[in-house]
């Protein structure tokens, strides 16, 4: 490797890395939002709801800052390029309905669950890539991907707690919904941002700005919402959403300039250890317990990813 490579490999590093501590953070914060008024209320819609807010005000962030340095025209344009069309897809597949499943699991199994078992996504990514983009995937790889199941497992294989609470399986399946999603939009995006036009916080801006108005025209409506997003809106739970979206946007914005500088696979699979990150904050925050169980299932499903990521070629 070239000394540029290696100091391009570095920073992508450290930003995979960081990314992760924003979005573990966020996880928490919004796992808070969700199981307080008026969200509590509102059982069916909340996590529809709060990801839509997650989403606007993320987007307001980013296309502020975009106006700020005087780019945001930029981002216009390309909208109308294939390279904005491959994007909106790769949101499409991110924010409504990976956010949407992701806060779905949040609600029905917990923040630490939820976000253990989504955290499977860079195995998922790497599978994807191999059948879409042609990425070859040697036998270190597919051993990731078994080792990711088998943490899935561990973690999911609770019968105190199906027969206590019925919706914790449900919450299961939200979040591996999720983190196919996730899976998805890490190659997309990678795909998406191969256009030379395109720089990561365009990558960004277009992303927040199509969950933003997919959630607003579609989901939101189809779901009569909107009663629920302005008693949210006037209340006081909105500055915790607000910082959230930041949160939102401080993670995409490094995980995505991650992935343009090392990769779909190592971006997704440095990103994946916010699951950590999420535990730390809800140890440290709210006191949650963490049985044995966990703590296995959890290193078993980040070794998986890990390897899945360490050994595909870009």
């Amino acid at each position: 490797m070239t000394k540029n490579s290696v100091k391009r490999a570095k920073k992508g590093i450290g930003l995979g890395a960081t990314s992760a501590i924003a979005w573990g953070v966020d996880t928490v914060l919004i796992g808070f939002i969700i199981a307080s008024t008026p969200f509590k209320e509102a059982v069916m819609l909340a996590p529809i709801i709060a990801a839509f807010m997650h989403d606007f005000f993320s987007s307001i962030w980013i296309s502020l800052l975009m106006i700020f340095k005087g780019e945001f025209i930029n981002v216009l344009k390309i909208f109308k390029t294939k390279s904005g069309a491959i994007l909106i897809l790769g949101a499409l597949s991110g924010g409504p309905l990976a956010m949407s499943f992701y806060f779905l699991g949040i609600q029905n199994a917990g923040v630490t669950y939820a976000a253990s078992i989504a955290s499977i996504f860079p195995g998922i990514g790497a599978v994807l890539a191999y059948f879409f983009l042609k990425e070859k995937m040697n036998k270190k790889s597919w051993s990731g991907v078994v080792l990711s199941i088998i943490g899935v497992i561990v973690l999911a294989y609770v019968p105190t707690k199906f027969e206590a609470e019925s919706n914790f399986f449900i919450g299961i399946l939200f979040s591996l919904g999720a983190a196919i999603f996730w899976g998805l939009e890490g190659v997309i995006g990678a795909w998406g941002m191969r256009g030379r036009e395109v720089i990561p916080l365009y990558a960004i801006n277009i992303r927040q700005i199509t969950s933003a108005l997919s959630y607003g025209i579609i989901l939101v409506p189809l779901f009569q919402g909107y009663p629920l997003v302005f008693e949210a809106a006037t209340s006081n739970i909105v500055w915790l959403l607000v910082i959230a979206g930041l949160l939102g946007t401080a993670n995409y914005s490094l995980y995505y300039s991650s992935i343009d500088l090392i990769g779909a696979a190592r971006g997704q699979s440095l990103n994946n250890t916010y699951v950590f990150w999420a535990i730390v904050t809800e140890i440290v925050i709210i006191g949650t317990p963490v049985n044995l169980q966990f703590i296995v299932g959890a290193i078993i499903v980040i070794i998986g990813s890990i390897l899945v990521s360490s050994s595909v070629k870009r």
